[in-house]
């Protein structure tokens, strides 16, 4: 018996085990059971990091303004009446609390069962606290914003000693257009209120959360493409207007394209746009009209970095005579991105399958993800195979670490380590 079986038996007795496996993992001995794998590479980064376990986490919180601006900017602002109807119920009567948290680590709201909220606040669990795991050991919060995937962490898996009478499970909320995380919910309480079956609940919440920013997202579209129309029927040549985040709502005169990577900070006037090339750039009620100018491009070589330092923000950023724009990556761009980097020669579609699944026949997958990068770095990239122009200069900045590259993959390529650690 695993100790997530023993766990739903018997919660005492799994919490006195797991005690012994931490303390002889923190000893750096052997352990009697090897920890879940989440919890075992968790545990490294954090002895890799220095994390100390012993500390008082119950610092660092943010001001009540910047508290407010995070969550006045948060998208997850849209969906908390969704967290709280499926969640907060439930969670009174079994003696927890709901922790929304951003991208960051930053607990944005916090509600639930009031004894344990006053509980959560001798442990640091209080609104505008950093739950990074790099911050505070492994965790419901920010083990789950690292990997990208429900975790539950059961009593002792918790680094932080002072969390280890604790049961959480988190889950993320990515941005459904484009799988950027958005944040965590997760729900924590007392070692004994544990269930087998509230990881699933969580995620089936946040599922439902992300359903709903779709929705909002589709409406937001259908509202600027009722004010798009009548501007683009008075317009000769090719035109497209698209919301403050890039999305496409209409076109004319070219084939629709579902994105536009934009500068972070576009104003109006003539601009370079990756995929269109030189645009005129004018204000439209929720977006921007963008009208492509048929002028030569300019010529000269660009740079391109591919940034993987931080866990949870990698991004690519261009810069040329041009100009200069970043995007932020999802995980799956962010590993095929990496992969080109240091393959200049270039990958087929069925290489980066075997790379990606350590199966050449997925190829329709490999194909539709490149298809997606190509729209906000088709300037850059060449296929068949594969491969970034041989004339643009490009650079991959790595996290210190080999261990902490890319932490949620499961590429082969990434996690047999076959990549060099500098592009060629």
């Amino acid at each position: 018996m695993n100790v997530a079986q023993l766990a739903a038996v018997d919660a005492v007795q799994a919490a006195r085990l797991l005690s012994e496996v931490r303390e002889a993992a923190l000893a750096g001995e052997r352990t009697r059971i090897a920890p879940r794998p989440v919890i075992g590479q968790s545990w490294g980064r954090m002895l890799r990091s220095g994390v100390d376990p012993d500390r008082d986490f119950r610092s660092g919180l943010l001001g009540a303004g910047e508290l407010r601006r995070r969550r006045e900017e948060s998208p997850l602002r849209h969906v908390l009446p969704v967290l709280r109807e499926g969640l907060l119920s439930v969670a009174d009567v079994a003696r927890h609390i709901m922790v929304v948290a951003d991208a960051d680590g930053r607990v944005l709201w916090r509600e639930g069962c009031s004894p344990v909220l006053r509980k959560a606040d001798g442990v640091g669990l209080e609104l505008g606290a950093d739950w990074r795991e790099d911050v505070v050991g492994t965790n419901g919060v920010g083990t789950v914003a690292v990997v990208r995937r429900p975790v539950q962490v059961f009593a002792a898996e918790h680094f932080a000693r002072s969390h280890t009478s604790w049961t959480c499970a988190g889950a993320p909320i990515t941005d459904p257009r484009d799988g950027a995380l958005l944040g965590v919910v997760d729900v924590s309480g007392p070692l004994e209120t544990m269930h087998p079956a509230t990881l699933a609940w969580v995620d089936s919440v946040a599922r439902l959360a992300e359903a709903r920013l779709r929705e909002l997202h589709l409406n937001s579209l259908e509202r600027l493409r009722a004010v798009a129309a009548p501007v683009l029927a008075r317009l000769d040549g090719r035109a497209l207007v698209v919301d403050r985040d890039g999305w496409t709502a209409a076109v004319t005169g070219m084939p629709y394209v579902r994105r536009v990577a934009l500068p972070k900070s576009l104003s109006a006037g003539r601009r370079w746009l990756p995929a269109l090339g030189l645009c005129s750039v004018e204000p439209l009620a929720g977006g921007w009209l963008v009208r492509v100018v048929d002028d030569a491009p300019p010529s000269g070589v660009s740079r391109v970095v591919l940034d993987l330092t931080q866990p949870r923000r990698w991004s690519v950023s261009v810069s040329g005579c041009a100009g200069s724009w970043s995007r932020e990556l999802s995980p799956r761009h962010a590993e095929l991105l990496y992969l080109l980097a240091v393959r200049r020669s270039g990958r087929s579609a069925a290489g980066l399958a075997e790379d990606m699944f350590g199966d050449p026949s997925r190829t329709v997958t490999v194909r539709a993800e490149m298809s997606r990068i190509r729209r906000y770095l088709g300037a850059f990239l060449e296929h068949r195979p594969y491969r970034f122009c041989e004339d643009a200069e490009v650079e991959v900045l790595l996290p210190d670490d080999p261990r902490d590259l890319l932490p949620h993959s499961t590429a082969p390529a990434v996690t047999q380590g076959w990549a060099t650690a500098h592009t060629p």
